[in-house]
């Protein structure tokens, strides 16, 4: 009696105790015991061949990966450190070049950059939607959204207290926050204004 076996994608045909398949290599053994077998109905197992993950869009669940919100939280206390080690820098300036360099590359790592970095299945449909937007297969509010929505906001308030509320450190960051508050925003979702980054 012979059966089918599905090995990395490819279906082998496997006669009853034996090691002989139809395919061009022989299967052991050990994965012929462990093998899962396609019965006469059919069923089949869809597989993601090639990678380490089960998720079509790894960029939808990557800022939920252990030590994520950590990694960002240690990144930009480093950034600042390094940037009050700058002995011209005085503690205003850091505190405001902080601010600004973190809101940029949140906005152009989030809102600014499209696609994925990965080879997906998915025919396409992450290519011209934002980091932001594939974020928890877009749906709103979630605990990772509302990190990476609060954290700017937390950082903007100190570098504020730092400043002394100086007026030009304070458009400064106001702006740059701004910069990155609005395309969180979830009336702002798939929305490009003016034809800015449609493609």
């Amino acid at each position: 009696m012979n059966k089918k076996h599905e090995e990395n994608g490819l279906i082998w045909k496997v006669e009853k105790n034996s090691e002989h398949c139809s395919g061009k290599k022989k299967l052991e053994s050990k994965s012929y015991k462990k093998a899962w077998f396609l019965t006469d109905l059919s069923y089949r197992v869809k597989m993601n061949v090639g990678v380490a993950h089960s998720e079509v869009n790894p960029n939808t669940r990557v800022m939920n990966s252990r030590g994520m919100w950590l990694t960002y939280a240690l990144g930009v206390g480093m950034l600042h450190i390094v940037l009050l080690s700058i002995p011209f820098f005085s503690v205003p300036v850091a505190w405001t070049l902080t601010n600004v360099i973190h809101n940029l590359g949140m906005y152009v790592f989030l809102h600014a950059v499209k696609g994925t970095p990965f080879e997906t299945p998915d025919q396409g449909k992450a290519r011209l939607l934002t980091h932001w937007e594939q974020l928890d297969y877009g749906v709103q509010f979630t605990s990772s959204r509302k990190f990476f929505t609060i954290s700017p906001i937390i950082l903007y308030f100190l570098a504020s207290f730092y400043t002394k509320y100086d007026a030009t450190h304070f458009i400064l960051n106001t702006a740059s926050l701004l910069t990155v508050l609005i395309p969180k925003l979830p009336q702002l979702h798939g929305v490009r204004i003016f034809g800015i980054n449609k493609y």
